[in-house]
């Protein structure tokens, strides 16, 4: 009979209040969408119509961030991962900034079409809506705000900022959709004034386009970042030269053979280190590894060298 590994492969500590936070900041998102969805469609504002149909992509994605989270709780008991249900939430990160790139490349459409032919803009009601939902959008990066604080209080090196949002990708998700959509609230404001006021009308769009290459920067960033590590593409990373450094300074002469790192959890990694020795155990290329605490799971792998 074979048996059963002993020790478990949950690397990542869970984070209750980021995964409530999410889900309060999409229904709080969910609701100024249908608000201003209503309001548009009421009060014949094709602004309004436009932004309540862009917020929908924003609580999709949130909802997308909220389902991540449930999802790699739900499963994280189940054997079937090898490394745990971290990744689940990484996933939710990077399909949340595809839709940010959505959003970027919709509002990117729209400011060249009203560049070209311009529409009526009311803005008696435009800017109240949109003052609005700025505001919800500073209570939702609040809220998230909140969430990112509690993680463990865990402890990681290389100089990586220890703020939950910076190592959460999921939660990183969810906040850049808020700060985001605030960002185009703002220009949208400033714009709607502008238009109001001293007649130019023309800012507007370009407005629209200057958030668009704001959001698209942020949504490109996230994609790079999470992409980086679904894909396991984390060999520069600071810890993999611990590593070789670790092999270098073992007595003998020893070759490293093979080294794989990849991530597990927040700031936390696994790796499977070859070496060709005459003397050296791994037991003794562990203890040595040991010192650096962001490597949770080790595998040592030693072919034995003639003296």
């Amino acid at each position: 009979m074979i048996a059963e590994p002993q020790h478990d492969h949950v690397f990542d500590v869970r984070n209750p209040l980021a995964e409530r936070r999410t889900r309060q900041v999409m229904w709080l998102t969910a609701v100024m969408m249908v608000v201003e969805i209503i309001a548009g469609t009421v009060l014949n504002s094709m602004a309004l119509l436009a932004d309540g149909w862009h917020m929908s992509s924003h609580a999709l994605a949130l909802g997308v961030s909220a389902g991540a989270y449930a999802l790699s709780r739900r499963f994280a008991a189940d054997r079937r991962f090898a490394f745990g249900t971290w990744k689940i939430e990484v996933l939710g990160g990077y399909t949340s900034a595809v839709f940010l790139m959505g959003v970027a490349g919709y509002m990117g459409l729209e400011s060249v079409s009203r560049l070209v032919h311009p529409t009526p803009i009311q803005f008696d009601e435009a800017i109240p809506i949109a003052a609005v939902g700025l505001l919800v959008n500073i209570v939702s990066a609040w809220l998230l705000s909140i969430g990112s604080t509690d993680h463990g209080h865990e402890h990681h090196h290389h100089g990586e900022a220890t703020h939950g949002h910076h190592h959460d990708l999921n939660l990183r998700s969810a906040y850049v959709h808020v700060v985001a959509d605030a960002a185009t609230s703002v220009l949208a404001i400033t714009a709607l004034v502008s238009g109001k006021y001293f007649g130019l009308l023309w800012l507007d769009p370009v407005m629209g386009l200057a958030g668009t290459a704001l959001v698209g920067s942020w949504a490109w960033s996230l994609l790079r970042t999470s992409g980086r590590v679904l894909l396991d593409a984390e060999m520069d990373a600071p810890v993999v030269q611990e590593v070789r450094d670790v092999v270098a300074a073992l007595p003998g002469d020893v070759v490293l053979r093979d080294l794989h790192v990849w991530r597990v959890g927040k700031g936390k990694y696994a790796c499977i280190v070859s070496v060709a020795a005459a003397d050296v155990t791994p037991a003794h290329v562990r203890e040595r590894l040991s010192v650096h605490e962001e490597l949770v799971h080790v595998t040592v792998e030693v072919e034995r060298r003639a003296a």
